[in-house]
C-alpha cells in the first residue's frame, strides 16, 4: 500500500499564494505519475495539475501562468505552487500518485484524503 499524506492547506485572501505537499510512503517499488486533482463543492473532481517520472507536466487551462507543480523523487514528494489565487480556487485538493508497491510490484493509483483551500477576503 501507498499513503498520501497533503499539508500546506488554508484560508488566503484572492491575489494570494499557497504551497501544497505531498509525501508518499510505504512499501513504494516505484512512482510514475504523480498530480493534483480539486473537487469544489457541488463539482466534481478534476485534474489542476500533473507531472511524470520525467518532469513533464501539464495544467488546467483554468490555472496555467498561475500554478507549478513539482516534484522531488528521492523524497517521494510532489508539491502545488499556487500564486495569483481566485475565490473560483477554493476546493479540496487531492494528491495522487500511480505507483506500485513491494512485493507485487502491482501498479494501483492512489490518493490522499484532501486538503482544504479556501481563498476569500
Amino acid at each position: 500500500q501507498v499513503q498520501l499524506v497533503e499539508s500546506g492547506g488554508g484560508l488566503v485572501q484572492p491575489g494570494g499564494s499557497l504551497r501544497l505537499s505531498c509525501v508518499a510512503s510505504g512499501s513504494i517499488s516505484r512512482i510514475w505519475g504523480m498530480g493534483w486533482y480539486r473537487q469544489a463543492p457541488g463539482k466534481q473532481r478534476e485534474l489542476v495539475a500533473a507531472i511524470n517520472s520525467g518532469g513533464s507536466t501539464n495544467y488546467a487551462d483554468a490555472v496555467k501562468g498561475r500554478f507549478t507543480i513539482s516534484r522531488d523523487n528521492a523524497k517521494n514528494t510532489v508539491y502545488l505552487q499556487m500564486n495569483s489565487l481566485k475565490p473560483e480556487d477554493t476546493a479540496v485538493y487531492y494528491c495522487n500518485a500511480d505507483a506500485s508497491t513491494r512485493p507485487t510490484f502491482t501498479r494501483y493509483d492512489y490518493w490522499g484524503k484532501g486538503t482544504l483551500v479556501t481563498v476569500s477576503s
